[in-house]
């Protein structure tokens, strides 16, 4: 057998199945970008030679981070509303006062395409550094078509300017811009106008829109995944954040990839995911900058046989966090996951959150050769550590990295 690589004195962590899949002293080859053979070294085929190898000095090796609910790419700051937060205001009345989303698409329209690529590359590298191989990257800072086709193709420039995976995603739902006010169905109609377009062009991967009293109804969020659909593209949705508007059974409605947030869904919308196979996607990092108190109903989605990813949900107003295992952590001490479910949230799970679950997330010969190694002892410490930068090398379709 012929390898272009093989990596070898590693212990793996495949998340294949239902733990952590751990190898130790193990080796992994890698042929034309995808997974070759795996397994202890001591098993290695005889027959096996690689055009490279490379020695992983005892680290361990897991899939590659995949960060599948993220607001990457805008302009501007909203650190005072931080502040303003801290004071007592409400989420609702800083949006309200033109603040909150309305304030970071007035930053963002202002900027051009190189200025949004030099502060989102900043907060990439930060992702990259800490193991992600794939991320998705929302637009939904425009919020009319020319600053949302910006956004999109920024994302697309950061794919192809560094060593991962950008997935796009049209969130031309995420607020009602200013020039539509009192005029939402308009608004919902012009999306359903740019959306072909935007399609035509490669720049959408998804769909997704924000249901919720401040934002859209169940009837203007079905017509936009309607106008998805009839396109061919798949649909997620930011469900229940703040209120339980049958978010979470609307997704599952869609057959929704996921329902992201989930803080207020009720167990009829559990059930509703469980049937449609929509992954829940918990977001902790809002959940704490925001001091909610109401947390995503764990028990019911492990009851249910939900399967559970979990993402940074990287976003100037409400998780402005670049760091994924900040997240794993947050998502045990503040939800109840366990570290395995966190990883496998931040791995399989979020593979399948972004119906990429037949090509990455695990270690298994025939996928995709997306890896990260860690200068760790066990995979549990990836999620136990605080502030720690573990990762020392990433792979992507079988090139490696450094950190």
């Amino acid at each position: 057998m012929h390898v272009d690589a093989l990596w070898t004195r590693v212990h793996l962590a495949t998340l294949d199945g239902a733990g952590y899949g751990i190898v130790e002293d193990a080796a992994i080859a890698v042929r034309a970008g995808r997974i070759a053979w795996l397994g202890a070294r001591a098993d290695l085929p005889q027959a096996l030679r690689a055009a490279q190898t490379h020695d992983g000095k005892g680290c361990w090796l897991t899939p590659g981070l995949i960060d599948c609910h993220t607001h990457l790419v805008w302009a501007g700051s909203r650190a005072g509303e931080f502040e303003q937060r801290l004071q007592g205001a409400t989420y609702a009345q800083i949006a309200a006062a033109g603040g909150g989303i309305r304030a970071t698409v007035r930053a963002t329209r202002a900027a051009s395409a190189d200025a949004l690529v030099a502060q989102s590359e900043r907060r990439l590298r930060a992702l990259l550094a800490e193991g992600v191989t794939t991320v998705e990257i929302k637009s939904g800072y425009g919020l009319d078509l020319a600053t949302e086709t910006r956004l999109l193709q920024v994302a697309r420039r950061l794919g192809e300017g560094h060593p991962l995976h950008v997935c796009t995603t049209f969130l031309g739902a995420h607020t009602l811009p200013g020039e539509y006010e009192g005029r939402a169905d308009a608004y919902v109609d012009a999306l359903c106008d740019w959306l072909p377009q935007l399609h035509a062009r490669g720049l959408v991967d998804a769909v997704d829109a924000y249901c919720e009293a401040l934002a859209f109804s169940a009837e203007q969020t079905g017509r936009v995944f309607d106008a998805a659909q009839r396109l061919g593209l798949p649909v997620k949705l930011h469900a229940d954040q703040l209120s339980d508007l049958g978010g979470a059974a609307l997704a599952a409605r869609y057959r929704a990839l996921s329902a992201d947030h989930l803080e207020y869904s009720n167990e009829d919308g559990v059930r509703a995911l469980a049937a449609s196979g929509t992954v829940a996607v918990l977001l902790p990092g809002a959940y704490y900058l925001l001091r909610e108190t109401r947390r995503p109903p764990v028990e019911l989605l492990r009851r249910h046989g939900v399967p559970i990813a979990i993402a940074t949900d990287c976003n100037p107003g409400t998780s402005p966090c670049t760091s994924p295992l900040l997240i794993a952590n947050m998502a045990c001490t503040l939800f109840g996951l366990t570290p395995l479910e966190a990883l496998a949230g931040l791995t399989r799970h979020a593979a399948r959150a972004l119906g990429l679950d037949a090509d990455r997330g695990r270690l298994a010969p025939g996928l995709r050769a997306d890896f990260a190694l860690w200068d760790i002892g066990h995979p549990v410490e990836l999620v136990y550590m605080l502030g720690g930068r573990p990762c020392v090398g990433r792979v992507v379709d079988g090139i490696p990295f450094s950190a």
